[in-house]
């Protein structure tokens, strides 16, 4: 079963939010709070819309809306694709 990495998550989170509008997402981003990135609470649940279209991964919203940064985010992912969340 695949699992979401942080390229991938990279990719959805330029696709929700647009790339004109989208923080730097290059670098070490992993332990920076979305809020950072300029990320809010919409488009982190539009963020989580296509991850479930594509990975299966069905993730509730409030579990989604307190994921602070991207790690946080392939936590929740990975364990819900797994079977463990």
């Amino acid at each position: 079963m695949a699992t979401l990495d942080l390229p991938v998550l990279r990719d959805i989170l330029r696709e929700c939010a647009g790339e004109d509008d989208a923080a730097d997402l290059g670098g070490d981003i992993l332990d920076v709070p979305f809020s950072d990135l300029g990320y809010d609470s919409l488009a982190l649940l539009e963020t989580a819309s296509v991850i479930q279209r594509r990975f299966g991964a069905r993730l509730a919203d409030d579990a989604v809306t307190q994921a602070q940064t991207p790690r946080a985010l392939l936590d929740l992912t990975n364990r819900a694709i797994a079977g463990d969340g």
